[in-house]
């Protein structure tokens, strides 16, 4: 089978082309359509006897049936009381200290509070590149003046 199918043609760099939107919602990719295939009627079984094996004691099938269960999180909406509006780079020690008191309490992880200070510091970057532009147009600017 060609990708040509599903998606569409693609020009020489292997990229869409152009008003092309690639898969619609709900595709199904080639691997889980053989996997399907392959299975065909025998999934029910399959899924009776991993849960079977599940209930008798097999560790890895228990594993698996709660893998698909209750799968892992991968990610939580996190708020963080009297956590400071941060408009400048002189915010960011204040909202950091906000989240150090946070993990202490035991209110927020170490690694979701690692994920927000991350987020302050792309901000603090951000902040300083549109500063840095600032500074080298007025220069840029001056040398032209002369």
């Amino acid at each position: 089978m060609t990708t040509e199918k599903y998606t569409g043609p693609r020009d020489r760099k292997g990229r869409f082309s152009k008003g092309n939107p690639g898969k619609p919602k709900g595709a199904r990719s080639q691997t889980t359509l053989a996997i399907e295939q392959l299975l065909g009627k025998e999934a029910t079984k399959l899924t009776r006897k991993a849960i079977k094996a599940a209930l008798a004691g097999d560790s890895s099938a228990l594993k698996l049936c709660m893998e698909r269960i209750a799968p892992v999180r991968k990610g939580r909406v996190v708020t963080v009381d009297n956590f400071p509006k941060v408009a400048s780079a002189a915010d960011v020690p204040g909202a950091l200290a906000v989240l150090l008191q946070s993990v202490a309490k035991g209110h927020l992880t170490t690694d979701e509070a690692d994920a927000i200070a991350s987020l302050c510091s792309r901000y603090v970057f951000a902040l300083e590149a549109v500063e840095h532009e600032a500074r080298l147009k007025a220069l840029e600017e001056r040398i032209i003046r002369k």
